[in-house]
């Protein structure tokens, strides 16, 4: 029998929701305004999955952190995929693909207004359709409260003001009452919603005969003896074999929210998550076959493309990355000297297992480049080269280091338990520690991000080959 261990997507997949059609599966997470956002990953097993595309390619121009997109929900109807999410300051929207690999419709607009966040829709079985949502108190002035919409069938608005279907003020103990996702089996209802935050909370269910209650609530997966703080929001899948399984995630701090997979049984007309309620730590895989693989973390930068797992921190501009002959270049372009305002970085998750990362880089012209790990405190080691060419070796505090103009030097961050980070450089004489530790933060509703930075007047290049990241296992 073969066995899987938690988290299944050790990395920063936050407020993940999963789907089934046919016999592949399909998630999607927050991105918040990383760009592109909303990635799609496949998987045949529920184990291993692999990016295939993003459904969201706009965001803004500058950096704002903990904006943008908020936990989606993913659905398939009418032979379409739709994703539908929060924007707090814009409102409920969703983008739309016959195929998860896109293209996707442009985002529409079905609820605008200020804190509205974590929806997810229902097409019930005489085609009426739904939409439950949360709020967020930062701009809506109230949260720990679901409302439920009827919505056209179509998604183009809501057809009525909302009802409050759970006011969890009024629940014994519950605080923070968010991320529903609405389902129908057998003809119950069904809310499935974490609170208690995203540290210390736990998954309950709602039930209901009426789609806007009265709702019965339960308790379905808490930390119990187990060390998966949380757990929190997710989405609940069948396989094609009629099981039935709960992804959710955990919060790891510095990492992010990485993601577990819970069996799911029912006794008495309610759920049962894990292992009696408690999360597992190693379980049998769900769907046998399935091909290993892995969201990707490694570049080349042989391909046409960037690898899927890259992002930036606002919309870029074309003009910022050129790909060719195994290298990737980045342009030495204005921005804020703040790595963590800066839209131009380009960005792939921490990974929530120790590793080393290595890359090379040849730094041409004036300006500034290199390594970064970004949260809310960022550091980095890298090359600075000034308009007489002299070039130096820089890390934090540490003193700059001469470096020939025009060499290649490889950079790496070894990245230990707790997310503790050693720079390193080798500048032809081997691998050396360089600078002070540096510990990871996290960001604003996100975890650490590796970056790749290139800054300057705009007449420097920064050339990078060969992104690395090995894991230790």
């Amino acid at each position: 029998m073969k066995t899987y261990r938690n988290p299944v997507l050790n990395a920063d997949w936050s407020d993940p929701d999963v789907i089934r059609v046919g016999d592949d599966f399909y998630l999607t997470v927050s991105t918040f305004t990383k760009v592109p956002g909303l990635p799609i990953l496949h998987s045949r097993d529920l184990v291993n999955w692999t990016i295939i595309g993003h459904a969201y390619t706009r965001g803004h121009d500058d950096v704002r952190p903990g904006c943008g997109v908020w936990a989606p929900s993913l659905r398939h109807h009418d032979g379409r995929f739709w994703i539908f999410w929060g924007d707090p300051d814009v409102g409920v929207c969703w983008v739309s693909a016959a195929d998860p690999r896109g293209p996707w419709t442009e985002p529409h607009v079905v609820k605008p207004g200020l804190g509205l966040i974590d929806p997810c829709p229902l097409w019930d079985d005489d085609g009426q359709a739904y939409l439950v949502h949360g709020w967020a108190r930062s701009r809506a002035g109230v949260n720990n409260r679901l409302t439920v919409h009827r919505m056209a069938p179509d998604g183009e608005k809501v057809l009525d003001e909302g009802t409050l279907v759970i006011d969890a003020d009024l629940l014994p103990d519950y605080r923070t009452l968010e991320g529903p996702k609405l389902y129908k089996r057998d003809g119950v209802y069904w809310i499935f919603a974490p609170a208690g935050g995203v540290e210390q909370g736990w998954q309950s269910v709602f039930r209901a005969e009426s789609i806007f209650g009265p709702y019965e609530d339960r308790i379905v997966l808490e930390q119990g003896g187990t060390e998966v703080n949380g757990p929190h929001q997710g989405g609940w899948v069948d396989t094609p074999s009629g099981e039935h399984w709960f992804m959710h995630f955990q919060d790891r701090g510095p990492y992010g929210r990485v993601v577990h997979l819970q069996p799911m049984t029912w006794r008495d007309g309610w759920p049962v998550m894990g292992d009696e309620g408690e999360p597992v730590i190693e379980h049998r895989v769900p769907v046998p076959g399935g091909e290993p693989g892995g969201p990707g973390t490694s570049d080349d930068f042989a391909g046409p493309e960037l690898g899927l797992q890259w992002s930036w921190q606002a919309n870029p501009d074309p003009s910022w990355w050129e790909l060719g002959d195994g290298t990737l270049r980045l342009g030495c372009v204005p921005g804020p000297d703040d790595l963590r305002e800066r839209p131009s970085v380009l960005g792939q998750r921490l990974p929530g297992e120790p590793c080393t990362v290595t890359t090379s880089l040849t730094l041409e012209g004036e300006g500034r480049a290199g390594l970064a790990v970004i949260g809310d405190t960022a550091a980095h080691v890298g090359l600075e080269r000034a308009a007489d060419g002299t070039t130096v070796l820089v890390c934090g505090d540490m003193e700059p280091v001469p470096v020939e103009r025009g060499k290649r030097v490889t950079l790496g961050a070894r990245v230990g338990d707790g997310a503790l980070v050693t720079f390193l450089a080798d500048t032809g004489e081997g691998p050396r520690e360089v600078g002070a530790p540096f510990q990871a933060t996290q960001g604003r509703w996100v975890g650490a991000v590796l970056g790749l930075f290139a800054a300057g007047s705009g007449t420097g290049q920064a050339i990078f080959e060969a992104f690395t990241v090995d894991i230790e296992r």
